[in-house]
């Protein structure tokens, strides 16, 4: 069994001074020091109860940058993995959402697996696609165990421009107030609230195996939709695969940048593109999937601005009209959902109602630059 892969590079590691003091202080000053105050998400007395987790509210510090990731060689631990899944599915029970992608799963506890269930998880997921884990402590453990939990499936990535809980920027975190009208303010202007997207695809080696964990979340609404882009390749006719074979896109931040400091947010680390063939194969599964999404791919390389534009939006319409391979994940108390970002895209759904809070926290282990497969028919 290879080893695991590092949390953390000794370049990227950076070292966030929190303020003196212990419990909600702490976490005022944090926050009043970022691009908003969260002193009524500390301790409200107003109409809404105070957050579930404070020590993951979001802080934002404008002073630590980050310097340009470094290539790093990912391990899969799928590869290890027994495929009977003796060690993550003893005594659980698993309920497939659909007949191709996505599962709930209950009756075991992510926290407690072994090395052996790590990688067991690897594999499930990269063949599942999404899986949503009932009734798991992981928002109750201590932060950084967590972060060693979801540092066995590879280096975590830092987001350059979203806040993290203080101590922790590893953490990617989810989160609007109770007094953020943002969703409903989004409605008012599109027709819909659906952005699909995979994480970070912009770097050069994007996520693979991904953990998103509810930390406190609207009564009803806010779920998310996930879509298998290796059947929506699969779907596509054999001459049209064979196509798209040798076409590469440009993947860039850049926009992400803009818009977080229009928002007066903050900015860690210089933007970049990257170039990625439009289909990847899976180092586990061997899986052809599609890789591209509308949020962060830009334009087909070697293609006139129309062409580019023409066979994009035929690709993103093909997956996100394709509801026969996309399954909804309903947000629950202790869920944590794991899907694997090299083979699926997704969207969060802005339905619920202004006055609840919706906050939830991401691990983002990254994985193998995404490399092309020959075409096999």
């Amino acid at each position: 069994m290879a080893p695991a892969a590092p949390i953390q590079n000794e370049q990227e590691k950076v070292l966030v001074n929190l303020p003196p003091g212990s419990g909600p202080t702490v976490y005022k000053e944090a926050y009043d020091n970022g691009p908003k105050s969260y002193e009524k998400e500390i301790s409200r007395k107003d109409t809404a109860p105070p957050p579930k987790y404070p020590n993951y509210l979001p802080t934002w510090n404008p002073d630590v940058k980050y310097p340009p990731l470094t290539p790093f060689e990912h391990y899969d631990h799928g590869k290890d993995a027994d495929p009977t899944f003796p060690n993550l599915l003893k005594g659980a029970k698993v309920t497939d959402l659909t007949s191709n992608i996505g599962a709930e799963v209950e009756g075991i506890q992510l926290s407690q697996l072994n090395d052996a269930g790590k990688d067991e998880l690897a594999l499930f997921v990269a063949q599942k696609k999404v899986v949503a884990f009932r009734n798991q402590d992981f928002a109750d453990l201590p932060i950084q165990q967590a972060l060693d939990f979801g540092g066995y499936f590879g280096r975590h990535h830092i987001h350059p421009t979203s806040g993290g809980p203080a101590g922790h920027p590893e953490i990617h975190l989810v989160h609007r107030s109770v007094d953020d009208t943002s969703a409903q303010d989004f409605l008012k202007e599109h027709s819909n609230s659906l952005t699909w997207h995979s994480d970070v695809t912009y770097e050069k080696q994007p996520p693979g195996t991904t953990f998103l964990y509810l930390l406190d979340g609207p009564p009803t609404g806010g779920d998310t939709l996930f879509a298998n882009q290796a059947e929506a390749y699969n779907r596509l006719s054999p001459e049209f695969r064979k196509r798209l074979h040798g076409l590469k896109a440009v993947h860039s931040a850049h926009e992400q940048a803009t818009s977080s400091l229009a928002r007066g947010g903050i900015v860690r680390r210089e933007p970049v593109t990257s170039v990625h063939p439009i289909v990847r194969e899976h180092p586990v599964t061997k899986e052809k999937a599609l890789f591209v999404n509308p949020q962060f791919t830009r334009y087909i390389v070697g293609f006139k601005k129309e062409e580019s534009d023409h066979l994009l939006k035929f690709l993103y319409d093909h997956t996100a009209l394709g509801q026969d391979f996309q399954a909804r994940v309903k947000w629950a108390p202790g869920t944590v959902v794991v899907w694997d970002n090299r083979v699926t895209f997704h969207s969060a759904i802005l339905d619920w109602f202004d006055g609840h809070r919706r906050h939830l926290a991401r691990i983002t282990p990254q994985a193998e630059a995404p490399y092309e497969p020959p075409f096999e028919g």
